[in-house]
Order: structure tokens, then C-alpha cells, then sequence
């Protein structure tokens, strides 16, 4: 940026706009409103059903009926929408993961409920094998244990169909197969679905963030400490990340997804700035595990860095923010009004 002779000091100071509130918040670039936020809730088999998650301190395993009741709060409070995760009980995960196309299924059975008592809240669902598969991969493998694409992306498909006859309003594909975007969006339209969004996890990288996710839907166990660097992303690409996104909005997406969010806030700026799209960013659960590790030890301040941390999505270009401090945030925006 070209500077004047006026531009410099002591013509320019500045602290001038800093010095009061009033200025500092007139000039405000920024700010994170409720309408910015996703609630990621575990949902588990049961009534009046509550287990904590210990990598996750705060957050917990609830059943339908529960789930409701909070979704309810979660309307009052102004969060647009809540993405559901399934804890699958173990005698329901196979090899080709039947059950997560089932009608009957968990998921499905929240969307119904969900839609049904609280229908102002928009729910996400996402589309991935990993709860439903005996190993904990987020597709078919084969003799070798690797990822079959094609053939995981044929049971993405009936699972995404599934969760639209449900009522879900947003299909999240979060598996990384090639494809499978374009894939769910002609069935979907096929089949009268044309209203159903699709919100494509389309840089979602083979991080070790997820450890804490891992045990709340009960897949840790399952891997065995294998990875999944076959299909999501190697951590020091970059350049890649725009292409993955460029494919998923040709196939039909209608938002994107980054993940994990804090430390990959790069990727999210440079999608928004090439695409100028919905983009959204996942705070996951080995970010929010760190936070409150630091905040209940006394090394952070609580409402300060959290609210810091979301800002800096805000600031990058997030369109919208998955995170488990969405509760708590909502509740302290609202004070504010």
C-alpha cells in the first residue's frame, strides 16, 4: 500500500482509535454474532440417557429425548442449526456399515424427532461410514485395508438418501472419497430431493485433532491406531485444498468445509478469497479439549480465549463456525443484547 506524507507519523497515530471504546468499536473489521454458529451433538440409543465424555470435558453423550430438550434451548438462544453425530451401539457396526442407511437408524430416528418438535432448527447430518464400520474407516475396505472408493461411495449415496427421507436439511459428506459429491447431489435431485443442501467436508485433513471425537462416537477403539491418510489430506498441502474445493462446488455442493479450524485458518481464508462461496470451518474436539485442558488448569482465561479463538475464524473468512463451545457462546452473546 502506497503511503503519503500524511501517512506517517506523527500525522498518523494509530492508538488515536484505539484509545476509547466507542472508536475501537466503530472500526471494528469483525464480529461474531449466534447466527455464526453450529452446535456438533453426540446422539446415543435411550431415553433420558446422559454419559460424559472425558477428553471432553462439558460435553456429553445424549439420547433423543434429551437432545430435543436442548435443541429447544439451542432455538431460543438464535443458533441457526445442529449437525448430529451418532454413538452406533457395537452389535450394529458391520463391514459394509448397513446400518447407516437403515430408516430406522439412530440418525434418522433424530432427524424425525428433531423436525418434528423443534422445526425452526436446521439439521446437519453427516454422511461417513466411520461410526457404523468394524474398523472405524470411513468406507469399505479391501483385503489390504484400504478405502475402496467407488464401493464406499455407493453406500454414501443410500446413507445421504436415508437422512433426506428423514427431513435432514443439510447432508455433510465428510468421508473424502472422490466423487461423492456429485454422486449424492444426482441421486438427490432423482429422487425429489432438490431442496436437500449438501455441505461438503472438502479440505478435511488427516489431522491428530480428533482423538477426543474419536472416543465420543466410539470409533477410537475401532481403529486400533490405524489412520486415514489414504483419503483426507496430508497437513502440509495447501495448493490441494483448492482443488478439492473447486471439484465439490462443480458436482453440486453447496457449502464447504474446512477442518480441522484453528490451524488451518490459512486454507480457510484462501477458499473464501478464491471462491468467495459459504465456506465453514470445524473448531474440532482436540482444539476444544485444549482450551478447556489450559482453562480449567488457570492458564487461560475462559470467555476471552474462546471468544478470541472464534473470532479468528470470523477474521479468515469463515461464513460459519462448527464448535462445541456454541452453547456457552450463545448464552454470553445473548447477555450482550
Amino acid at each position: 500500500m502506497a503511503q503519503s506524507g500524511l501517512d506517517l507519523f506523527p500525522y498518523s497515530r494509530m492508538r488515536r482509535m484505539r484509545r476509547d471504546d466507542f472508536s475501537r468499536r466503530l472500526m471494528s473489521e469483525n464480529i461474531l454474532t449466534v447466527k455464526d454458529l453450529i452446535y456438533p451433538v453426540f446422539v446415543l440409543e435411550g431415553k433420558n440417557r446422559r454419559e460424559a465424555i472425558e477428553s471432553m470435558p462439558g460435553i456429553e453423550r445424549i439420547s433423543i429425548d434429551l437432545l430435543i430438550e436442548e435443541a429447544k434451548q439451542l432455538s431460543q438462544l438464535g443458533v441457526p442449526a445442529i449437525a448430529i453425530f451418532p454413538v452406533t451401539p457395537s452389535d450394529k457396526k458391520s463391514l459394509l456399515a448397513e446400518e447407516s442407511y437403515n430408516p430406522e437408524g439412530l440418525v434418522q430416528r433424530t432427524v424425525r424427532a428433531l423436525k418434528a418438535e423443534v422445526p425452526e432448527i436446521g439439521v446437519i447430518t453427516d454422511v461417513a461410514l466411520d461410526p457404523f464400520t468394524v474398523h472405524g474407516q470411513d468406507g469399505i475396505i479391501d483385503e489390504k485395508n484400504y478405502v475402496i472408493n467407488d464401493v464406499t461411495t455407493e453406500i454414501l449415496i443410500k446413507q445421504a438418501l436415508s437422512q433426506a427421507q428423514a427431513g435432514a436439511d443439510v447432508v455433510a459428506p465428510s468421508d473424502m472419497m472422490d466423487g461423492r459429491i456429485g454422486a449424492i447431489r444426482e441421486a438427490l435431485e432423482a429422487a425429489g430431493f432438490i431442496h436437500t443442501r449438501i455441505m461438503a467436508y472438502s479440505a478435511k485433513y488427516a489431522s491428530s485433532y480428533y482423538g477426543p471425537f474419536r472416543d465420543a462416537v466410539g470409533s477410537a477403539g475401532n481403529l486400533k491406531g490405524a489412520d486415514k491418510k489414504t483419503y483426507q489430506m496430508d497437513p502440509a498441502n495447501s495448493d490441494e485444498a483448492l482443488r478439492e474445493v473447486a471439484l465439490d462446488l462443480q458436482e453440486g455442493a453447496d457449502m464447504v468445509m474446512v477442518k480441522p479450524g484453528m490451524p488451518y485458518l490459512d486454507i480457510v481464508r484462501r477458499v473464501k478469497d478464491e471462491f468467495g462461496v459459504p465456506t465453514f470451518a470445524y473448531q474440532v474436539s482436540g482444539e476444544y479439549a485444549m482450551h478447556m485442558a489450559a482453562i480449567q488448569n488457570g492458564w487461560l482465561a475462559e470467555r476471552p480465549c474462546i471468544m478470541e479463538s472464534l473470532l479468528a475464524f470470523k477474521r479468515a473468512g469463515a461464513d460459519g463456525i462448527l464448535t462445541y463451545f456454541t452453547k456457552q457462546v450463545a448464552i454470553w452473546l445473548n447477555e450482550n443484547k
